[in-house]
């Protein structure tokens, strides 16, 4: 039996636990995408308004189904009578402003002379 050999038999040293980072991912995404784009024949689909059309659709999605899980979030809050995240933010910023007042007017209570 052979000891195991810290080479993946092309030659090269085993992956690194960065190579799996984002940024390697990332890099690699990028140089195929940029290799895919000096085909000839993906230049030519990209010329193709109803390719582009559809792959801005694709893209456009992960947007809209924010977009469409926020409102029906907001939706469902409203039909079982619960406050949003909106509406928690902004009671807390109106109860903040209530407070700075009260402790203002508290103040002026404590400064104004007896009469």
């Amino acid at each position: 039996m052979r000891p195991a050999s810290p080479h993946n038999g092309s030659g090269e040293p085993p992956p690194t636990h960065s190579e799996g980072s984002p940024m390697s991912i990332k890099k690699t995404l990028l140089k195929h995408g940029m290799a895919l784009m000096s085909d000839p024949r993906v230049m030519k689909l990209a010329q193709d308004d109803r390719v582009m059309g559809a792959v801005m659709g694709v893209m456009s999605v992960p947007g809209r189904l924010i977009t469409f899980t926020q409102d029906q979030s907001v939706r469902f809050a409203r039909a079982m009578d619960l406050a949003t995240e909106q509406e928690v933010k902004d009671l807390r910023r109106t109860v903040r402003s209530l407070e700075e007042q009260i402790a203002e007017l508290q103040k002026q209570q404590r400064d104004k002379p007896a009469s």
